[in-house]
């Protein structure tokens, strides 16, 4: 074959494979996710909530001091509702001071802020520190156990409950993998301003400097949080979030036999998730997704929306076998609220339902005049 004739047919060759590459690539499976030595994890992907790995994800396990997240979550909730001020001097009381485990070394009658409590807490997970947030939410330790309570029953918690502010050992206290991410999401999620503690490595307090427990931050820089926990029942555990171009994924690890084993678990399980797996943004909150025709109305036409943006989680590369199908009643009659919902949005990959999300009316739309009325209740006998 003549040289340049042969340089063609290379070309060729080079250029139909590049073509037909990412076609191939795109039905590659999904591996199975790595094995680490835990009693129980879950990985989930921030935004959509999409389930990307899991063991035992239900079971209820000890949380140690992973149970600092649903008080951190509390007191974020008073600080919302101007409860509480990141200023306000709490005095520390004997039994916060007295309370066994990881310590910030806060004094028995010394007044300290709202603001150094849960930096301590969150960055040098004190138990003295929590115990004092409670005590000033709340009044009590076991009355701040109760809000905690309310708070994970509200969230979707269905399988903890906590019984203190600390995660000390108690028989009645639990959570489980699948629990701890719904609350590490709803932080993340509703409380952005403070969750940046999180990614806090060092703090200082009465010329006491401690390091952030979790090991992850200095060895990924993609992750920025959470929480360490280690008690004889409930091993080492650790929830780790972390976001790489966008998209962030949380792991929960309950249960491993050491520091080092909830460490690399908890970097495989991310690594897991950004490696084969992406996010979409399909529909923004409030944003036009179809129109309905309304019966009987001041106006013929709606506008449908989702309330809350919406996230779809799949293998990378297989976006563009994604399909959304509109389900909508034949006939909507007026009135129509602002919020309702008025139809369904179907979104499948490959034919398997990815979820079911209600289209909601972004307008109200009254009931017509009685000549509107009149005139479409007679052409619905046409219909």
């Amino acid at each position: 074959m003549p040289f340049k004739a042969q340089n063609l047919l290379i070309l060729l060759v080079i250029l139909v494979a590049q073509v037909f590459a990412p076609a191939y690539a795109q039905k590659m499976p999904v591996p199975a996710a790595p094995v680490i030595g835990a009693k129980s994890y879950l990985l989930i992907d921030s935004n959509s909530g999409h389930e990307l790995a899991s063991l035992k994800p239900d079971e209820r396990l000890a949380p140690a001091s992973l149970t600092k997240l649903m008080t951190a979550y509390a007191v974020f909730v008073s600080l919302r509702e101007n409860q509480i001020t990141l200023a306000d001097q709490v005095t520390v009381s004997e039994k916060a001071w007295r309370t066994p485990g990881s310590r910030m070394f806060i004094e028995v009658g010394k007044q300290v802020s709202v603001e150094d409590l849960l930096l301590g807490m969150i960055v040098q997970s004190g138990n003295d520190a929590s115990v004092a947030l409670a005590e000033h939410v709340a009044g009590t330790e076991s009355v701040f156990a109760q809000m905690m309570n309310q708070y994970a029953a509200a969230l979707g918690m269905r399988s903890s409950q906590f019984q203190n502010a600390t995660g000390l050992p108690d028989e009645n206290h639990y959570s489980t993998a699948r629990d701890l991410a719904t609350l590490a999401r709803a932080i993340v999620t509703e409380f952005p301003e403070y969750y940046r503690w999180y990614s806090v490595r060092e703090f200082e307090y009465n010329g006491i400097a401690q390091n952030n427990r979790n090991s992850l931050l200095w060895r990924d820089p993609s992750v920025d949080g959470m929480k360490t926990g280690r008690t004889d029942e409930a091993g080492y555990c650790l929830v780790s979030s972390a976001e790489r171009d966008g998209m962030r994924v949380i792991a929960v690890v309950l249960g491993t036999a050491s520091a080092k084993a909830r460490v690399d678990g908890s970097q495989a399980l991310l690594n897991y998730g950004f490696r084969f797996f992406e996010t979409r943004l399909l529909y923004r909150a409030n944003e036009k997704v179809a129109d309905a025709r309304i019966w009987k109305a001041q106006k013929e036409m709606v506008e449908l929306g989702v309330a809350d943006d919406l996230y779809i989680t799949i293998p990378r590369g297989s976006f563009d076998d994604v399909e959304s199908v509109l389900n909508m009643p034949t006939v909507l009659m007026a009135p129509v609220a602002l919020g309702q919902p008025l139809a369904e949005l179907t979104v499948r990959l490959n034919g398997a339902t990815l979820l079911n999300e209600p289209l909601r009316a972004l307008e109200e739309n009254p009931s017509g005049s009685f000549w509107q009325r009149t005139r479409d209740g007679v052409r619905l006998w046409f219909e």
